[in-house]
């Protein structure tokens, strides 16, 4: 039974989205974007517009199943709250759609991917633009958020998925 999936990469300055329509082995491409902050505003301007525009998103898209990245923890911790802060953006938003959602690591997404856990961004577009048998997705992180929303499509039965 074909199902309808969003993929998320959140960011603070940019959020990619992606949503497929998974049937079978097949996957079958049907739109992505990217949802951008103004970073003079306050943060929680910040994080209403991400949150609007990924509800926006996802009352035109219709999805049926969501699956978000995971946060990267990197030496930075500033960069890795303002991050986590995006995530709930965007997390607040699939609840609130009553969407079931998949939390995958950055690692996981470009092994199921490209078959390796330390690939590029170059990679993870090219590979996205064959899978899905379109032009290669522009920006990254629209290309990332398909990556995200393939990789739910090969492991949504898996113990990831949890309600949200």
């Amino acid at each position: 039974m074909a199902v309808r999936i969003i993929g998320i990469d959140p960011g603070l300055r940019h959020t990619g989205w992606g949503v497929v329509i998974a049937d079978g082995s097949r996957l079958i491409h049907v739109d992505h974007g990217v949802i951008s902050s103004d970073p003079v505003q306050a943060m929680a301007d910040r994080l209403l517009a991400l949150n609007r525009g990924l509800v926006a998103v996802i009352e035109r898209l219709r999805p049926e199943e969501a699956a978000v990245e995971e946060t990267f923890v990197s030496r930075d911790a500033l960069a890795s709250l303002k991050l986590g802060h995006a995530r709930g953006a965007a997390l607040l938003a699939l609840a609130g759609a009553g969407l079931r959602c998949g939390e995958y690591a950055p690692n996981r997404v470009k092994k199921s991917v490209v078959g390796r856990g330390h690939a590029d961004k170059r990679q993870i577009a090219a590979m996205v633009s064959i899978l899905l048998a379109i032009r290669a997705p522009s920006p990254a992180d629209a290309a990332d958020a398909l990556a995200v929303a393939i990789t739910h499509a090969h492991h949504r039965a898996a113990p990831a998925l949890a309600p949200s």
